[in-house]
């Protein structure tokens, strides 16, 4: 037995382990029993520390939002805009880490208060700039939940990066929709260059966000 087996069973370990098995078997195959089998231990033993799926998955995304804060500072300089930039290309790339990232994340609650200091400092820091309460609560809201299906739908695509699903070949589709130039043509924009389509949403989010409520 590994000296990780050996160590005292938690949440943040049997979370831990969840995450690494997410990438081999994706959400649908992830299961008590196969993180139980992981961690060497009877599945009943999960129970102490989770009621049910939904639970683990809780305390998956509050372990994958720990980690994309980690090593990372707020600059209380920046502009309103900048920040909501800077936190959904951050949580894009913490979701893209894992198979299923934005599935584990859309909807979950996060079982600690680790959230609590940015969600301040980014409330403040809207609220400064005008923004009213429940202004500040919407920009931030819309911003996420775009950065969720985006990466829903890319992860849809692309379940890790470089990692094509079948069915989404680009040139094959083009060949098919030979009678509707238009609708052949747009495949590489819709199933290439996530990068750029990305950037490209936010940007508009952004934008609407501002012009919605007059504040630039």
């Amino acid at each position: 037995m590994s000296p990780a087996k050996r160590a005292p069973l938690d949440r943040r370990r049997v979370a831990d382990t969840a995450l690494r098995l997410l990438n081999e078997t994706g959400l649908d195959g992830l299961t008590l029993r196969a993180i139980a089998t992981e961690l060497d231990v009877k599945a009943p033993a999960l129970y102490w520390h989770f009621k049910d799926k939904q639970a683990l998955l809780d305390e998956m995304a509050t372990e994958m939002y720990r980690r994309m804060l980690a090593g990372t500072e707020l600059d209380p300089d920046e502009s309103w805009q900048e920040r909501l930039r800077r936190i959904n290309r951050g949580l894009r790339k913490a979701l893209l880490g894992y198979r299923d990232g934005a599935k584990v994340f859309s909807g979950s609650r996060f079982t600690g208060t680790d959230h609590a200091p940015t969600l301040e400092a980014n409330l403040r820091l809207l609220t400064d700039a005008g923004f009213t309460l429940t202004q500040a609560v919407d920009a931030g809201q819309t911003a996420t939940v775009y950065t969720l299906g985006f990466v829903a739908e890319e992860q849809g695509v692309r379940h890790l990066p470089g990692e094509r699903r079948a069915g989404y070949d680009v040139e094959e589709r083009a060949r098919r929709l030979t009678e509707f130039p238009l609708a052949a043509a747009v495949g590489e924009l819709l199933f290439d260059d996530y990068d750029r389509q990305f950037e490209e949403g936010l940007a508009v989010v952004i934008a609407g966000i501002g012009a919605r409520y007059g504040i630039s």
